[in-house]
């Protein structure tokens, strides 16, 4: 489901790139003085950078730690990033709330990670485990990312 939702939303960035594409004078990929193409171009390849990082951190806390978490911190990020884009069409400021946003979803499920690398270790040299107590840690604070 999450892949496909990520296919879905890459794609829809792609074919706004090819929107504004067609609609600027010129006939060439570099146009010069276009700026809703470049825009829509510089949104685009944002959110394709972030991508990997994105996945990378939502996979880690999602096997590390709790699934139900990450998959509803990875399902927020995906709202974020398409309010992301969105905003960067508008005004450059617009963007901001939606990448800021991004960022603490990004933190949160780097910290799930680290809590479950950091469980393990417990584990491993002290016999403690306190996975029940981080489950139940991040699934309250999960519903506080709806804050913005």
């Amino acid at each position: 489901l999450r892949l496909n939702t990520l296919v879905s939303l890459t794609a829809f960035f792609a074919n706004k790139v090819e929107h504004e594409s067609r609609h600027c004078n010129g006939k060439g990929f570099q146009r010069q003085g276009s700026s809703s193409f470049d825009r829509v171009y510089t949104a685009n390849q944002n959110c394709g950078h972030a991508y990997p990082t994105f996945l990378a951190v939502l996979w880690c806390a999602g096997l590390l730690c709790s699934q139900a978490p990450a998959a509803f911190a990875g399902l927020m990020y995906l709202f974020v990033r398409q309010k992301y884009f969105v905003g960067y069409l508008g005004e450059r400021t617009q963007s901001t709330p939606g990448y800021l946003f991004g960022k603490r979803i990004i933190l949160f499920l780097f910290l799930m990670s680290v809590a479950g690398i950091l469980n393990y270790y417990l584990i491993f040299f002290f016999g403690s485990d306190f996975e029940i107590h981080i489950k139940t840690i991040t699934s309250a604070i999960s519903p506080l990312l709806l804050i913005p």
